[in-house]
């Protein structure tokens, strides 16, 4: 019934964090006058870690980026969504119900996230599923955020590490995503996607293998995946 691993996104998928993330952006950009809309977000930003986030909007405004400055607001911006979360934070539905289905059967799971992972941790801590994922790949792991393919390779490569013995492959890993640029970076490192209709019409998930509504829709459907 369930692949042999599967690697989980976090913002879109585990919960719905994107509007509080655009408001972390906006409260810090609008000031300087590079704002954006929420339409631009979810048909630009969405997808990106906080490192290119920023780098676009600053391009966008013809202003220069010095790296100081960039890690200053990737500080500044974590604060503002520490403080957003403590709000509490909705897990989409079926989503709780599926990872701990996957931990009783023992299958191997991992994160791979462009948040950061001062941002993760405290949302699953709230959702009591930290201790579910074997290993957890966020933005500080990688030199380039999605859709480069670089953190699910690593996510896989860390999950084959976690369990030799299982003799894992790629194609036989599945990645639950939502974006277009999640789907892109999860084909390239070789993994089968399930995309779930949480942030983009279907028409926008095409590349992923197989598009579900909601994951409460899983597991039944991991049957339809046809890993080479």
């Amino acid at each position: 019934m369930y692949p042999e691993s599967v690697i989980f996104d976090f913002d879109g998928v585990i919960a719905d964090t994107e509007p509080l993330h655009y408001k972390a952006f906006q409260e810090i950009l609008a000031p300087l006058g590079l704002e954006f809309t929420w339409e631009k977000y979810c048909n630009t930003y969405m997808g990106f870690d906080d490192r290119d986030a920023f780098r676009e909007a600053f391009n966008a405004g013809a202003r220069p980026l010095p790296a100081e400055e960039l890690d200053h607001l990737i500080q500044v911006k974590a604060g503002l969504f520490q403080k957003i979360v403590c709000g509490g934070v909705t897990a989409y539905p079926g989503v709780i119900e599926l990872i701990e289905q996957l931990h009783t059967a023992k299958t191997p799971i991992a994160l791979c996230s462009g948040a950061l992972r001062s941002d993760i941790e405290p949302i699953l801590e709230q959702l009591s599923i930290c201790s579910r994922f074997s290993c957890m790949v966020t933005a500080e792991d990688v030199p380039h955020s999605k859709p480069d393919p670089a953190s699910y390779r690593l996510a896989f490569q860390m999950l084959k590490e976690r369990y030799p013995e299982a003799s894992l492959s790629a194609n036989r890993c599945c990645a639950i995503e939502d974006t277009p640029a999640g789907i892109a970076s999860a084909k390239g490192a070789g993994l089968q996607v399930i995309a779930v209709l949480n942030s983009y019409p279907a028409d926008k998930l095409l590349q992923a293998d197989l598009v579900i509504r909601s994951l409460e829709e899983l597991p039944e459907q991991f049957a339809r995946l046809n890993p080479l």
